[in-house]
C-alpha cells in the first residue's frame, strides 16, 4: 500500500472517530446504541429507535442528523397524518394556469420520523418506496430524493396506548432496531442537574453529504473471507428453521446484515470484516424481522421476545475462528 493510500484510510479512520464522539457529546453513556446508529447509516440502511418515552430516542436521531449535516426534515407522526404530508402534493397554481408540485418533507437527506408508529398504517407505507429505492411517486411521477437518504425513526413500545404496529415489510426495510435503555446513575444526575440544557446544540456538524458518500463507497470495499459469508448465510437460515420462529430473516435482512458487518469494521478501523462484525450485530439487524411461532396471530412481540430468540439461533450456529 502507498503513502497516499495510508494517509487516506488514516484521515477517514479519524473522521469516523469524530463523528462518534460528536454524536456521544448528546448521548452520554450509550455507546452501543451511538455505534448501531452509525453502522446503519455508513451502511446506507435506515434506522428505528424503540424504547419507553422519555429515554432519549429522539435526542439520538437529532444528535446523528446534526453531526452528518445536509438537509434534515423533522416530521411529527400523528394518527391524522397523511401520505401527501410526507411525500408531497400537485396543487393548482392559479399565477401559472398550471399544476406545481409541492414537495414533501421526505424529500430530504436525513428524515427524522417521529414516532411513526402513531400514524396509521396507509401513512407508514407511504415511506416504503422511499427507504427501499430512494424514490418516490407522486401523482404519476416517479421522483429521485437527495443523496445521501437516510431515515431515523423512532417509535413508542407497541402496548403503549395510541399506536399501530408496523408491517412486517416496514420492519424489513430498516437495518437495525436499537433500544437505548436508561441511562447510567453518574449521566442521569447529569442531566437533571442541566434540566433545561439542550444536549444536542453541543454536537458539532464533522460530514458534508459528499464525505458520507466517499466513507458510504469505502464499505462496499471493506473485504469479507467466504468463511464469515457461510458463517452469515448459516444464520440466516437457522432463523427460518428455528422451532421457536413462524417467520425467519428475509434474504434482505441477510444483505443489511453483511452491509453492516463491513461498516463496523470500517468504523473500527479495519478494511477487512471478522466473525465479531456479523455476530456482535445478528440480534439488532434481525429480531425485528423475524415472527415469534409462540404467540397468536396478530400479535406483536416486545423487543425483549424477539432479542431472545434471535439470540438463541446465533447461540446454535458456530462461530468460525
Amino acid at each position: 500500500m502507498t503513502t497516499s493510500a495510508v494517509a487516506v484510510d488514516t484521515h477517514r479512520v479519524e473522521r469516523l472517530v469524530e463523528l462518534r464522539e460528536a454524536v456521544q457529546k448528546a448521548l452520554e453513556g450509550k455507546p452501543t446504541a451511538v455505534e448501531l446508529a452509525l453502522v446503519a447509516l455508513l451502511a446506507r440502511g435506515h434506522v428505528l429507535i424503540e424504547d419507553v418515552p422519555g429515554v432519549g430516542k429522539t435526542t439520538l436521531a437529532r444528535a446523528l442528523a446534526r453531526a452528518v449535516g445536509g438537509e434534515i426534515h423533522r416530521v411529527q407522526f400523528t394518527s391524522d397524518l397523511l401520505p401527501s404530508d410526507v411525500l408531497g402534493v400537485t396543487v393548482y397554481d392559479r399565477r401559472r394556469g398550471d399544476f406545481v408540485l409541492r414537495r414533501g418533507p421526505i424529500f430530504a437527506n436525513i428524515v427524522l420520523a417521529d414516532e411513526i408508529n402513531r400514524a396509521s398504517p396507509r401513512t407508514q407505507s407511504a415511506l416504503l418506496e422511499a427507504m427501499n429505492d430512494g424514490q418516490v411517486s407522486i401523482d404519476g411521477q416517479t421522483l429521485r430524493l437527495p443523496e445521501p437518504f437516510f431515515v431515523i425513526a423512532t417509535q413508542n413500545p407497541q402496548d403503549f396506548t395510541g399506536t399501530f404496529p408496523l408491517p412486517e415489510s416496514q420492519l424489513d426495510r430498516f437495518m437495525v432496531r436499537i433500544r437505548i435503555g436508561y441511562p447510567p446513575p453518574s449521566v442521569e444526575m447529569a442531566l437533571m442537574l442541566a434540566a433545561g440544557t439542550d444536549r444536542v446544540e453541543r454536537v458539532p456538524t464533522v460530514l458534508e453529504p459528499e464525505s458520507l458518500l466517499a466513507l458510504q463507497d469505502t464499505v462496499d470495499r471493506v473485504s469479507v473471507d467466504s468463511s464469515l459469508a457461510t458463517y452469515l448465510q448459516a444464520l440466516v437460515t437457522a432463523s427460518r428453521t428455528a422451532p421457536t420462529l413462524a417467520l425467519g430473516a428475509s434474504p434482505r435482512a441477510g444483505i443489511n446484515l453483511l452491509h453492516a458487518a463491513r461498516a463496523r469494521a470500517l468504523l473500527h478501523g479495519r478494511r477487512y470484516c471478522i466473525a465479531d462484525d456479523i455476530h456482535d450485530l445478528a440480534v439488532p439487524r434481525l429480531a425485528h424481522r423475524v415472527r415469534l411461532a409462540s404467540h397468536a396471530e396478530g400479535y406483536v412481540p416486545t423487543c425483549e421476545e424477539a432479542d431472545a430468540a434471535i439470540r438463541d439461533v446465533v447461540a446454535r450456529v458456530p462461530v468460525p475462528l
